[in-house]
């Protein structure tokens, strides 16, 4: 299963629209891009795989694996970039503004109960992108 993730860049925030094949799926936020540093930027545009994790914290959430120089970078739900998220990627059901959204724990559920299944028997990957305008 591939999930696309096509990136809008702005000077404080990431904003993002989530598919799944042809089909959009959610709106994610992020922190903006300050070159890969540790709990201040989102991570680089690539092909990264998925891996179901827990934590008490989080629940059962998912891990982005392979992130070049960074480790534990998370999807999980956050309204806001900045007062929350490190670095992770979070779905959003409406963006607010940048960086900011409403809806996320509704998105995110939505999005883990198609993927969750598919993990049983294939490897999901998020491709991360800048969108065309």
């Amino acid at each position: 299963m591939e999930l696309l993730l096509y990136r809008s860049y702005y000077s404080n925030a990431v904003n993002g629209e989530l598919y799944m094949g042809e089909e959009f799926q959610c709106f994610t936020i992020e922190l903006p891009w300050l070159n890969n540093q540790l709990l201040c930027s989102c991570i680089p545009e690539g092909r990264y795989a998925l891996q179901k994790r827990w934590s008490p914290r989080h629940k059962w959430h998912l891990l982005v694996k392979g992130v070049p120089d960074r480790s534990l970078i998370l999807l999980h739900p956050a309204n806001n970039a900045q007062n929350e998220l490190k670095g992770c990627i979070a779905p959003v059901t409406m963006l607010t503004g940048t960086g900011n959204g409403s809806g996320s724990r509704i998105a995110f559920e939505k999005l883990m109960a198609k993927i969750y299944p598919a993990m049983k028997t294939q490897t999901v990957f998020l491709t991360i992108k800048t969108k065309q305008p």
